[in-house]
């Protein structure tokens, strides 16, 4: 969704690795390679009177620089985003290679949760990532270990890369402040990760299936007090000729110590916080089909997500978003044309500031969104 090297088939490489949203090191020798990635981002709102009558906004979306290096079995992986009005990092570690199967990361690194790389095609990614579920990076340590198709990882996260009063984040993570007259004092603590999975392969492509478990503590810096939250998901990534099946269903329950309200949690991400109902369920059903040209590829896809809030308020509402589109791959650039329908949803919604809260009208919102990104 989302490196100038010495070697073009390895920044190449890299740059696919990148987009498909894995984050482990690849270098083919010894040294640092160092690139990043510009991007820009039209933006067409029907529920905004003002996107409509100016036929929508163009704008500058973000830059990054990376870092990949080796020097024998040590390594070292960093992205660092800058934005108009901010910027953060996205994730940054190093990592020593053990032997052929196992590998440790230890800093900023990739929270083994839910299908490996994204559960989304799309640049506006799935529910499970305003939950605080996808494409997630805290501060901790994880052994990975893979051999004949089975893939294991085992981390501990200490805390998020941002305090919790920080919004400017990549991924969501819980947040202490005040949202539509709520305050929150929650931090995420102590956080526990396994993933398991298998890959076959199989007669025109690959089938991976796999569970993912997380468990964390939740900690009030305003009494001093400890909750707790977990999260286990079941999903499956499956490509066949070109055609590409994601699945995932997924718990989750959020149970902070003294809540003002335990029906809902405040997280934050990309310079915005919002609400979430603290306990419930989120559905994934992906499809996508890749074309080859003689310039690159096209892939058009379809993604849908259900969230289903799980809470004593019986008024909680289910929040949608299915989002269709096309990923064009042509060079060092990469294209994201995507046409998203949300409701009771945040950032595809008008009534931005939740997911899973009593719902505001029912009708779908809808959007269109262009990102076009140069990598090098």
């Amino acid at each position: 969704m989302m490196m100038k090297t010495t070697h073009f088939a390895l920044s190449a490489l890299m740059a696919a690795i990148s987009i498909v949203g894995l984050s482990i090191p690849v270098a083919a020798e010894d040294g640092m390679d160092i690139g990043g990635a510009v991007r820009v981002n039209y933006a067409y709102k029907d529920y905004s009177e003002s996107s409509k009558d100016k036929g929508g906004d163009f704008s500058f979306d973000m830059a990054a620089i990376k870092f990949n290096g080796k020097q024998g079995d040590w390594g070292l992986a960093a992205e660092y985003r800058f934005t108009s009005s901010t910027d953060y990092i996205k994730y940054g570690y190093g990592f020593y290679d053990i032997d052929p199967n196992w590998q440790l990361q230890f800093g900023i690194n990739k929270v083994p949760f839910g299908n490996p790389g994204f559960i989304s095609n799309s640049f506006w990614f799935g529910i499970p990532y305003y939950l605080g579920f996808e494409d997630d990076h805290d501060v901790g340590i994880k052994a990975v270990y893979e051999k004949n198709g089975w893939h294991t990882d085992l981390a501990f996260y200490k805390n998020p890369e941002y305090g919790a009063s920080e919004n400017k984040r990549y991924a969501t993570d819980l947040y202490t402040g005040t949202i539509n007259g709520t305050e929150y004092n929650n931090e995420e603590t102590n956080q526990l990760n396994l993933r398991q999975t298998y890959t076959a392969e199989h007669e025109g492509g690959q089938t991976t299936i796999g569970g993912s478990v997380q468990y964390g503590q939740i900690y009030n810096s305003k009494t001093g007090n400890t909750g707790d939250r977990y999260a286990a998901a079941l999903h499956l990534d499956s490509s066949y000729k070109g055609w590409n099946l994601q699945l995932q269903a997924m718990q989750y329950e959020y149970d902070a110590a003294d809540a003002a309200d335990d029906n809902k949690i405040g997280v934050s991400v990309v310079s915005w916080q919002y609400e979430i109902a603290s306990k419930g369920q989120s559905y994934s059903a992906n499809i996508a089909k890749t074309f080859s040209t003689d310039w690159g590829s096209v892939k058009c896809y379809n993604d849908f997500g259900l969230m289903t809030p799980d809470v004593a308020d019986s008024h909680y509402d289910d929040s949608m978003q299915n989002v269709t589109g096309c990923a064009i791959s042509a060079g060092p650039t990469y294209t994201m044309v995507d046409f998203i329908m949300g409701k009771n949803m945040t950032f595809s919604t008008a009534n931005n500031d939740h997911v899973g809260l009593p719902e505001v009208g029912d009708d779908w919102d809808k959007r269109v969104n262009i990102n076009f990104g140069y990598y090098f």
